[in-house]
């Protein structure tokens, strides 16, 4: 805990800078141990204050659960498919998602896929959380459907539906990721291409089209 001494010199955030370091503290939280262990007074030890002061932004643990999660996974998205490489009108969707299928079949994506699962599981029971797993989705979708759109585009995709076409990819991805917290060292090696190869069926490409670069 931090001490009066110390207490008595903290430098006074304005207040959006203090509520973006709230829930960026809660993102790490979640992602590292759970959405369940996101509470006021958690955050509020991870900070050095009192939990007083995070209630002050979010009187409801609830909604603070909702936005943590929400942070880390567009952090997520924006690290593997950035918005900047999309809007380009010469955007190469091949390159896109070969970058995309290799970091996403690296370990470092399994926190954030045991995020997923988490969130979904207590959306059941938390209305302000599902809504928020229900958001991310159709952005995560949008996102995908953007790089399907380019390729079609450009004359490298053939799919006829770029929303379709995204979404069984969102699906698949989804699906690889479900046995994260149980058997990942059995899994990994079985369906380590599944992702890539089931966007290659649905944009019209040959096989290892899109296998990341070494």
């Amino acid at each position: 805990m931090t001490s009066r001494g110390a207490a008595a010199k903290r430098v006074r955030k304005a207040p959006a800078e203090r509520r973006q370091e709230i829930v960026a503290t809660a993102a790490q939280v979640g992602l590292t141990e759970g959405l369940e262990c996101v509470t006021l007074r958690r955050v509020a030890d991870e900070l050095g204050v009192q939990p007083g002061l995070v209630g002050h932004y979010f009187p409801a643990a609830d909604h603070l659960v909702a936005e943590a999660f929400a942070h880390a996974t567009l952090a997520e998205l924006d690290g593997l498919l950035p918005e900047r490489d999309l809007d380009a009108g010469d955007a190469d969707a091949v390159a896109i998602f070969r970058s995309f299928f290799g970091l996403i079949a690296s370990s470092e994506f399994d926190n954030v896929s045991r995020l997923w699962l988490n969130a979904r599981h207590l959306s059941r029971y938390r209305p302000v959380l599902h809504e928020h797993v229900v958001a991310q989705e159709l952005l995560w979708c949008r996102r995908l459907e953007q790089v399907v759109a380019a390729g079609v585009a450009s004359g490298r995709f053939t799919s006829t539906d770029a929303w379709a076409a995204a979404t069984r990819i969102l699906v698949t991805i989804d699906g690889t990721s479900a046995y994260v917290n149980t058997s990942v060292e059995h899994r990994r090696a079985p369906i380590a291409d599944m992702v890539r190869t089931v966007a290659e069926g649905e944009l019209g490409l040959p096989a290892g089209a899109l296998t990341p670069a070494d």
